[in-house]
Formats: C-alpha cells, sequence, structure tokens
C-alpha cells in the first residue's frame, strides 16, 4: 500500500514499443506492466511495416515480451533479457524519472 502512494506521485513516463515485423498480421505487448495480458496493448502497424504500441509507465524496471500471431517472440532491438519462470526469456527495460 506504501508502494502505491509512492508510485502514484511520481509522472508517468511515455515509453514506445517497437517491432520490425512487416509480415506479421497480428502484434501484441505484454509485460508485468499490464499483468501479461495479451488484450491490453494491441500494437498497430505503421506503412513502413513496423509495429509499435505507445505506454504510459511509472519510473522502474519492467519485463515485456510480444506476442506475434499467436507465438511469444523476444525484442530483437533489446539485449536486456532475463530467464522467467517458464525457463524461457523475457526482455526488461527500465524507465527512468523526466
Amino acid at each position: 500500500m506504501i508502494g502505491e502512494k509512492i508510485k502514484s506521485r511520481q509522472p508517468r513516463v511515455k515509453v514506445i514499443f517497437y517491432l520490425e515485423s512487416p509480415n506479421a498480421s497480428e502484434v501484441k505487448l505484454a509485460g508485468d506492466f499490464n499483468k501479461w495480458s495479451i488484450k491490453k496493448h494491441p500494437m498497430k502497424k505503421n506503412a513502413a511495416g513496423q509495429w509499435q504500441k505507445t505506454v504510459m509507465l511509472y519510473p522502474g524496471r519492467y519485463e515485456y515480451k510480444f506476442l506475434v500471431n499467436g507465438k511469444w517472440e523476444l525484442d530483437p532491438d533489446n539485449d536486456w533479457k532475463c530467464i522467467n519462470c517458464f525457463g524461457t526469456g523475457n526482455n526488461i527495460i527500465s524507465v527512468k524519472k523526466k
């Protein structure tokens, strides 16, 4: 409860996630910032075939992954990774205060 009060006093930071996957028909963003929900952050494809999603996050460390055409994929542009509880990997992002 105390952590939530401190967190709510900090401003959120705009974070834009990108994925190059021009042949994908559907990409979703999931992470611990949205309780790994594949419904909360569907991504949109731009004219160049790049998928993107803007998310407002509090400063902190987050794990995430992409669901591409129903298959989990790591972010190929982010080398910061960790092993998850399933024995596979997640990407990590650190959101800093502005």
